[in-house]
């Protein structure tokens, strides 16, 4: 049976596709997030990715990029409600396999997807293939700490992809643990963490006498928590959403800043 998985942040939308796919004799995958669409996209390689444009937190654009570093040979359908034009070209610029406007008869949707299909599959990027020669050039290693497996999965396969080695644990004391074993070049921090926050991390840090980089992420703007995270040092705060563009470049400038 072929596997589709559809990606919106409107769960009636989603279930009506699936229904509709699912008459026509497909298996159907659903998430209601960006985050959530990239771990499933992962796991279950979908034969077929039909995905919205607009979401909140990562837009169906910044999830075809996700998608595309991963396997650019990925089949993706984008579903453009009150698409600019710019936006059309950019996803037609990824190489989106169609662009279909919402409000269309979903039997448009159906043809699309049965076009697609009836293809030659091509075979799926090698990721691990693609990590292993990568992680011989690596030289910066940077540990994700976040107790949101959908965020810290994100956040490794994107570090990933662009050359570093990223490695990910759900909380302050497996990280600590792997400070002790090997210390990473840089940590991205979540500062609300269960059991030991991120500023007792930060502060066990310090204590320990870690000389890399880190950087705080957080969707809290808590002011007496910041100030006390801040007051330990870290090089960078970001908040969430994460604006993906902008962590890379946060990284690199601290990375940066570290060698001087």
């Amino acid at each position: 049976m072929v596997k589709l998985l559809v990606i919106d942040d409107d769960r009636m939308n989603c279930d009506l596709i699936k229904s509709v796919f699912n008459r026509n004799g497909y298996q159907v995958l659903s998430a209601t997030s960006g985050f959530e669409g990239l771990t499933l996209f992962r796991q279950h390689a979908p034969r077929v990715t039909i995905l919205d444009l607009r979401m909140p937190e990562m837009d169906g654009l910044t999830v075809l990029k996700e998608i595309r570093a991963y396997d650019p040979q990925a089949a993706v359908i984008i579903l453009g409600a009150g698409a600019t034009e710019e936006q059309e070209n950019q996803a037609r610029g990824l190489r989106v396999t169609d662009f279909i406007r919402k409000g269309l008869s979903l039997d448009v949707l159906v043809a699309s997807v049965n076009q697609v299909v009836q293809l030659p599959a091509k075979p799926p990027s090698s990721l691990r293939a693609l990590s292993s020669v990568a992680v011989a050039d690596m030289g910066e290693t940077i540990l994700v700490v976040d107790d949101e497996p959908l965020i810290r999965d994100l956040l490794v396969q994107f570090l990933s992809l662009r050359g570093y080695r990223a490695l990910g644990v759900k909380d302050g004391f497996d990280a600590l643990a792997m400070v002790e074993q090997a210390p990473p070049d840089l940590i991205l921090l979540d500062l609300f963490l269960p059991g030991m926050g991120g500023a007792e991390v930060l502060r066990q840090l310090r204590q320990r006498d870690y000389v890399g980089g880190v950087i705080l992420v957080t969707g809290s703007y808590d002011e007496d928590t910041l100030d006390e995270a801040w007051a330990l040092g870290p090089q960078e705060v970001i908040g969430k959403p994460i604006d993906l563009e902008q962590l890379l470049t946060s990284i690199q400038l601290v990375l940066v800043c570290r060698e001087c």
